[in-house]
């Protein structure tokens, strides 16, 4: 547990992950010059979603591809959505998700250095930001400074950040805080899917504790699609709601150790840790309905 909280506590590249691409939705992110893009911000540890009046936190996509390469992970394609499929999805609810899908997809390319792959995956990007009516987003002066920078791993992960804050700012701004829902909602099940599959491939104990820290997530991504009246929303509440009763049964245990003091520098150390235990029953229903989540978000199949 403590490394998980150790990787939570580093200061990596800047990216507020639900708007990890809309670089230059806003007259700020424009006025940036290339060389700022290489400069190392402070880590955004959760996305904060805020709901008439009422804030959630929900954890990066992006940090969360970062737990699965740092637990030794190799590059996998295969584990992305197919950039082909962003042709289907042709309601603002499926491109709304899959704009958060896509987003952590960038992200996790960006984060790997796969430069073909994050052309490809900017692409995609662009296709849905435009049709949800946020095409500033990716204008002519975005997509070269995408491409100036496309080698340089540290500056394509701080233009995906600054981006997707920018645009996540436009939505809410223009009253539509229903589409930045989706696409945080997006993000979290493609980022969970990471997750789950890195652990089938390479199960590690700091993979099992993401996956089974994900309690108070849940019970935010419930509350916030709450909002939604659609008939889709309706469906995936379901399955939130069985991921919910799973999360409800896993056990806490808090650890007490006593602190520790350094007198020379007058500082004191909390050893105390919570430990977090998850059955491997728990651990398939886990996978199995962020699977089912998945598949109903990214293989819509309406054109």
């Amino acid at each position: 547990m403590n490394s998980f909280r150790h990787l939570y506590g580093k200061q990596v590249v800047g990216l507020a992950l639900i708007t990890a691409f809309f670089a230059a939705c806003s007259s700020d992110a424009k006025k940036e010059d290339k060389e700022d893009l290489i400069e190392v911000a402070d880590t955004v540890r959760t996305i904060v979603v805020n709901v008439d009046g009422e804030l959630f936190s929900i954890p990066s996509p992006i940090q969360t591809a970062q737990l699965v390469q740092k637990s030794g992970i190799a590059y996998d394609k295969s584990v992305l959505n197919e950039e082909a499929k962003v042709v289907h999805y042709s309601t603002e609810f499926s491109r709304a998700l899959n704009l958060g899908v896509y987003g952590a997809d960038l992200g996790y390319v960006a984060l790997y250095g796969q430069t073909q792959d994050v052309l490809s995956y900017i692409s995609s990007v662009r296709q849905l930001s435009d049709k949800l009516g946020v095409s500033a987003a990716f204008d002519e002066n975005t997509m070269n400074r995408f491409k100036n920078n496309v080698t340089n791993k540290d500056s394509m992960m701080n233009l995906v950040g600054v981006a997707f804050r920018s645009c996540d700012a436009y939505l809410k701004e223009n009253n539509r805080s229903n589409v930045s829902t989706l696409v945080v909602t997006g993000g979290w099940i493609e980022g969970m899917h990471f997750t789950l599959t890195a652990y089938k491939n390479k199960p590690t104990e700091m993979l099992k504790e993401r996956i089974a820290s994900q309690k108070q997530a849940v019970s935010s991504l419930i509350k916030i699609l709450s909002t939604n009246t659609s008939e889709e929303a309706t469906d995936m509440l379901v399955k939130f709601a069985q991921l919910a009763d799973i999360y409800n049964h896993i056990n806490l245990k808090y650890v007490y150790v006593a602190p520790t003091t350094d007198a020379e520098k007058k500082l004191t150390y909390i050893n105390s840790k919570s430990e977090i235990y998850i059955a491997p029953e728990q651990l398939t229903a886990i996978t199995r309905i962020v699977g089912e989540l998945r598949n109903i978000v990214v293989n819509t199949t309406q054109s």
